[in-house]
């Protein structure tokens, strides 16, 4: 029996279903999350958030998604911590409501930011550690320099990031743009 679509064994009424191209963004914004180390459920309810435009509260979660309450609780709770999700009151309901950014870019930025603090920065550090190591002498050259190598592509990495962070939009896209003409030049693909 589908519990989105089916009434349950005491001829409940199913939950709503969500509009099609709705459910299947959400759906797959689900299995991308998964895919990137993040909580398919997580994922689900920053996507419907995101992709309808409103604030929803954890009821009405529950019911669009099919999941356990727990579930969302946790989800939300984590996707606050994020900074992808806040709390907002409606009038006349005194139940919490939870909304997304509809920016994009915002988006993509609060996730980058937030993983390379919890990503990026530790795994600097660790390098760093390992190259301030008092046994360090002991290990191979290569064994050293390849940590050191790897330290100089995670800081290089950072700042570039940090960099990109700070440009608007519009710029970002024209980087973007001209990267990839780059790239088509050095190809030999691109117009001279």
């Amino acid at each position: 029996m589908n519990p989105r679509t089916d009434a349950t064994a005491d001829d409940a009424p199913a939950a709503p279903r969500l509009p099609a191209v709705t459910e299947r963004f959400v759906l797959h914004w689900g299995e991308m999350g998964s895919r990137w180390g993040v909580n398919r459920t997580m994922s689900q309810i920053h996507a419907l958030l995101f992709v309808t435009g409103r604030p929803m509260n954890a009821d009405e979660l529950c019911e669009q998604l099919g999941v356990a309450r727990s579930n969302v609780s946790t989800s939300l709770r984590e996707l606050q911590g994020w900074g992808l999700v806040k709390v907002v009151h409606l009038l006349g309901d005194r139940r919490d409501h939870f909304e997304t950014s509809g920016d994009v870019w915002e988006l993509l930025r609060t996730i980058v930011r937030g993983r390379k603090q919890r990503e990026f920065e530790p795994t600097i550090q660790a390098l760093r550690d390992c190259l301030a190591h008092p046994e360090l002498a002991r290990e191979s050259a290569v064994s050293r320099q390849r940590i050191n190598e790897t330290l100089v592509l995670m800081e290089t990495t950072s700042v570039w990031v940090d960099e990109m962070l700070r440009l608007p939009p519009e710029t970002l896209v024209k980087i973007m743009k001209l990267g990839a003409k780059i790239q088509g030049l050095l190809r030999g693909k691109g117009k001279p």
